[in-house]
């Protein structure tokens, strides 16, 4: 049977770059096949980490009516009343930010809240239809299928700064960057997924002023960024204003299959969370504010950002670095974006004779998952020379299989430049 679907159906119910990876994500991690996992974003599992989540199950499970309370009840569709004191609490102490719990909301998971949020705000100010400004392309797959509103977003080309014989980065290019009467809200992840690109506090101090001159918010994407789980590694700070909608997540400490996003926000926006909370699934899961707002209380969930996580990450990054220039052949081009943060090494490979989508099936023909560097690329005037020449690939496994991966990928590059 055939039925007429609304654009609600047809978009969000269509295929999707962000349906691709977490169809192949969810394959590999099963275990029902043999993948060498370079694709999705799945965190590691790291030790000291997860003998953190057992000592917490540990204490719920001795406190009386504890177990029966988290998974018996419901709790406000805004998040649960001790988390969200804990949360703001925490962010007052350790920033000195004006925030109190009225300016923070749970969701399931940060891409539900940048579904709430990309859809909430409207830059009709002259008939227009609203669009979100990404200042920095590529940037995070799962956006890209979000916003109802056609022609959804828009974004400027990046200035691409080459770095010695294999490596580049991307930066904002301010003097392209405008701010139309469309312009709903502005848009970026720090670090920038799919890049590990850090926006710098000046460029976040810049964005958060035109954001302010322009009265739209900055929407700021910290999945993997400050204050937790902290996968920066330079010397950042976490920044939020009245211009600014933060949005965190409890996923990439370790903890994604709790699906708990956290935003903070001004009052109004909490609350109009609250209500589509309320209406999309009346309140959100209760185990992973449970385990972790005694953590936010004591501080520990940003000494083990800071002290495991971070270092973590970064050893696995500079030694997925090393493998790729072991294993790419020296005669043939390539870049990587400096890793400044993140799960991920983004690579170009300038003389690519097939696009970015073709050596993705190849690679997972050959047991190897990474994700093709072209669902990155939307919102621009014109197609982008990196859109069909770029991969992304997680470091985040198991260091046997990224090695492996990266072995194999290198064979696949040799055999197609040879």
């Amino acid at each position: 049977m055939k039925w007429n679907l609304s654009t609600f159906g047809r978009q969000l119910g269509a295929d999707s770059g962000i349906d691709s990876l977490m169809q192949d994500l969810g394959t590999a991690m099963s275990g029902s096949q043999s993948f060498h996992m370079l694709g999705g974003g799945n965190p590691a599992h790291i030790p000291a980490i997860e003998q953190v989540w057992r000592e917490r199950w540990r204490e719920i499970m001795a406190s009386p009516r504890e177990v029966e309370r988290i998974l018996g009840n419901y709790d406000t569709p805004q998040g649960s009343p001790a988390f969200l004191e804990a949360m703001a609490d925490s962010l007052a102490d350790r920033y000195g930010w004006p925030v109190s719990s009225d300016n923070i909301a749970v969701v399931n998971g940060s891409q539900s809240a940048f579904l709430y949020l990309l859809n909430m705000f409207d830059g009709k100010k002259d008939g227009t239809s609203s669009r979100v400004l990404l200042p920095l392309n590529p940037e995070y797959i799962g956006y890209a299928d979000q916003v109802l509103a056609p022609r959804a977003f828009t974004s400027v080309p990046p200035i691409v700064e080459l770095i010695g014989d294999h490596r580049f980065k991307y930066h904002i290019d301010f003097d392209r960057l405008q701010i139309t009467p469309e312009i709903a809200a502005i848009c970026v992840s720090r670090p920038t997924n799919p890049t590990g690109n850090v926006l710098t506090d000046e460029e976040m101090r810049r964005l958060d002023e035109l954001a302010g001159l322009h009265g739209i918010p900055l929407i700021v994407d910290n999945a993997y960024g400050a204050p937790f789980p902290d996968i920066i590694f330079s010397e950042t700070q976490p920044m939020w204003s009245e211009n600014t909608i933060l949005v965190l997540s409890l996923s990439k400490l370790g903890l994604p299959g709790t699906r708990t996003g956290i935003v903070v926000a001004p009052p109004e926006v909490v609350k109009s969370i609250q209500s589509i909370n309320a209406v999309c699934g009346l309140a959100n899961g209760n185990l992973g504010q449970a385990i972790t707002a005694p953590l936010l209380r004591s501080g520990a969930l940003y000494d083990l950002s800071r002290d495991v996580i971070r270092p973590f990450y970064e050893t696995k990054s500079k030694q997925a670095l090393a493998w790729l220039d072991q294993y790419l052949p020296a005669e043939v081009p390539y870049r990587i974006h400096v890793s400044e943060g993140a799960l991920f090494l983004w690579i170009w490979f300038p003389e690519l004779p097939v696009s970015s989508a073709e050596l993705y099936a190849r690679l997972k023909q050959r047991g190897v998952l990474v994700v093709s560097g072209h669902y990155f690329f939307y919102g621009l005037p014109e197609r982008h020379e990196h859109q069909d020449r770029c991969i992304r690939l997680s470091y985040a496994q198991a260091a046997e299989d990224v090695e492996a991966g990266i072995a194999i990928m290198a064979e696949e590059i040799r055999s197609l430049m040879g």
